[in-house]
Formats: structure tokens, sequence, C-alpha cells
């Protein structure tokens, strides 16, 4: 059975968001199409006091959407070319949020698992841009979250340091804030 993730579920500390996200669906209604994909790989960015944040510099135009409520967007533009996909996590004011890594989903066409190994190619895939940053992940919006019953063991989930935060120091760059779906479960990508 499919049920809509709520508010309820992202006014929660990031890390634990995170890593529940891990199994759930992200799903897109585009152009009278809806896609579909599983959450194989998130990364937590926790508030004003890491540094691997883009709100540890505070407040800013792009990042106003980290500041709302939980369960809203925040998409941002980077490399010149990607766009890349968080939801926002925790209580209003407390900047946190959660990239949407990686996710595989089954090729309409040939029933294939095809897998989408970065954020980039999948906020791609699910014609994501800048146009949703601040809007509430919900249904009405043509994107949201689902929980379609998948149950992952947490053995099947590894921890491990997020990608490409060196420069947020030994003790941000090192936190165990990367979660990924460690076995290869292909059946879990049914419609």
């Amino acid at each position: 059975m499919k049920r809509i993730l709520t508010k309820a579920f992202f006014d929660r500390p990031a890390v634990d968001v995170a890593r529940d996200l891990i199994g759930a669906y992200v799903v897109r209604r585009h152009r009278g199409r809806t896609l579909a994909v599983m959450i194989t790989e998130t990364e937590a960015y926790d508030g004003p006091r890491d540094r691997a944040s883009h709100a540890h510099r505070g407040l800013t135009p792009r990042t106003r959407p980290m500041f709302g409520p939980a369960g809203v967007l925040y998409v941002y533009f980077t490399y010149g070319m990607h766009w890349l996909m968080n939801v926002v996590t925790g209580p209003e004011g407390y900047p946190a949020a959660v990239l949407i890594r990686a996710g595989r989903f089954a090729d309409p066409k040939t029933g294939a698992v095809r897998e989408l190994k970065g954020p980039a190619l999948l906020a791609r895939y699910l014609h994501i841009d800048g146009s949703a940053s601040g809007r509430k992940a919900a249904r009405p919006t043509g994107i949201w979250f689902e929980d379609r019953g998948v149950r992952i063991a947490r053995s099947a989930i590894s921890a491990s340091r997020r990608i490409g935060v060196d420069y947020a120091g030994p003790t941000w760059s090192r936190k165990p804030y990367n979660f990924r779906l460690s076995q290869n479960i292909d059946f879990l990508c049914k419609k």
C-alpha cells in the first residue's frame, strides 16, 4: 500500500530522516507521466554548525528554503550545470536537509532495473530544477515521497562519510551522514 510521507515524517533530525528514506520512493508527476524512484542513497546536512551545509553561512536567498518547515524542497544549482534535490527536515528555523543522492527504478519499457547513481542524474530523470525549490513535497505540487511498504533491515544500510565535503574540516567531513543501500536488492524496485 502506498502512503505519502507527510510533514511529520520530515519533522525529525536530518540523520534519522536520511536513514529512513532508504527504500522510500520519490515520485514526480510531469507532463502527464508519473515517475517513481526508490531511494538508495542519501546524505544528511544538520544545521548551522554543520560546516558541510550551505546553511553554515546563514540565511541567504539560496538557502531560505532550508530554514523553512519540514517537508519543503531545497533545490540548488551546482558546477554551473546540475540541479540537486534536498528535502528540509526538523523544526522551522533550524536549517537541516537531506540530499537525495541515488535511486533505482523499473524501466517502464523493459522492466529492467535502472540505477541513477548521483544526485544530478536523479534530479534530471525526475525533471527537477530550481522552480521546485521552496515547494512543499506533496501530491498537489507534483513532487512527493511515498512509503510503498518496502522494509529494509538496518544491516542492509551502510553509513559512511559524506561525499565531496573535505572543505568542511576534519570533524564535519568525517561525520557518517551518508546512508546507502549496501545490498543489491533488485526485487525492491517493483511498481
